[in-house]
């Protein structure tokens, strides 16, 4: 989609079809070839993901993972507790708000782990990715943030930005130093990566590993090339190889080639790896906004 500079639009970047229609949650909706649509004028265009198969572990990885997603994920929230429920009452304090934010992501596409190439045109719309899920973070913005700052929420990028632009500038205010949506007490969270302590709950409902890549939101995954569509195969997770390796500070590209090599190489050695060097990433606040 190319438009004028004068006329305040820019180009976007949009991938390429071979003549399905998909059906994305509302608002999206895609034309291609064959099929109808509805509001042109809004249509993100999705390539197919026909890729390699993703290799299944083996049975004593994926019991083992589990077992660890369980006794760290249920230390680390007994562990913190004190300092979760001191957060819980400053962030209520520092502005009015629920305590957590909650937010669809979208977790594992079953389909696609089970070796099946290409996504089939009859998915149902809000499962064409992958399941949905409900992610807990600890609020760090503004309440009526969206109503407030409405352009911060089109989630629409060109090439150059996808390819440059660390990932945590891309999704925010790209002409200002900071984010005008995050409260004060929510900037400090962020930096010391305290906000994501919810995610704990995740991984105990099995929504989530502790290692894996991070899940994403359906506005961004309409950015996915084929290759990186892979990444639904295997379930999200808390931290990961981008997180280790510069986090925030990686590009959109950057952060989904990271999850790739995680997705074609994990095992119980790599993930042991990722989350020690998590703790001291996390405790130098590399990457993080």
């Amino acid at each position: 989609m190319k438009a004028r500079e004068g006329d305040g639009t820019r180009e976007t970047a949009q991938p390429t079809t071979i003549g399905y229609e998909w059906h994305l949650p509302p608002p999206y909706f895609v034309k291609t070839e064959g099929f109808g649509s509805r509001d042109q004028s809004r249509v993100p265009v999705l390539e197919a993901a026909c890729s390699r198969p993703i290799q299944v572990p083996g049975a004593c990885y994926i019991v083992t993972q589990r077992v660890l997603d369980i006794v760290l994920s249920t230390v680390a929230l007994l562990v913190c507790s004190p300092v979760i429920l001191l957060i819980g009452v400053l962030v209520k304090w520092n502005s009015p708000g629920p305590v957590l934010f909650r937010q669809v992501r979208i977790g594992i596409n079953r389909r696609r782990e089970a070796n099946i190439g290409c996504l089939g045109v009859e998915r149902r719309r809000e499962d064409l990715f992958g399941r949905p899920f409900m992610l807990y973070k600890f609020r760090t913005m503004y309440s009526n943030a969206r109503e407030l700052f409405p352009a911060l929420y089109q989630y629409s990028y060109n090439d150059e930005e996808l390819a440059q632009l660390p990932i945590k500038i891309l999704v925010s205010d790209k002409q200002a130093s900071r984010d005008p949506r995050i409260t004060p007490f929510g900037r400090w969270l962020r930096r010391s990566s305290l906000d994501e302590v919810p995610n704990f709950l995740n991984v105990l409902k099995g929504d989530m590993h502790l290692v894996g890549p991070r899940p994403d939101i359906t506005q961004n995954i309409r950015y996915y090339s084929a290759a990186h569509m892979r990444k639904l195969g295997v379930k999200p997770g808390l931290t990961g190889l981008a997180q280790i390796r510069g986090r925030g500070n990686l590009s959109f590209l950057q952060t989904n080639e990271n999850d790739i090599e995680y997705v074609d190489n994990r095992s119980l050695v790599l993930d042991l790896r990722i989350l020690l060097k998590t703790i001291a990433i996390t405790c130098r606040a590399i990457g993080a906004y």
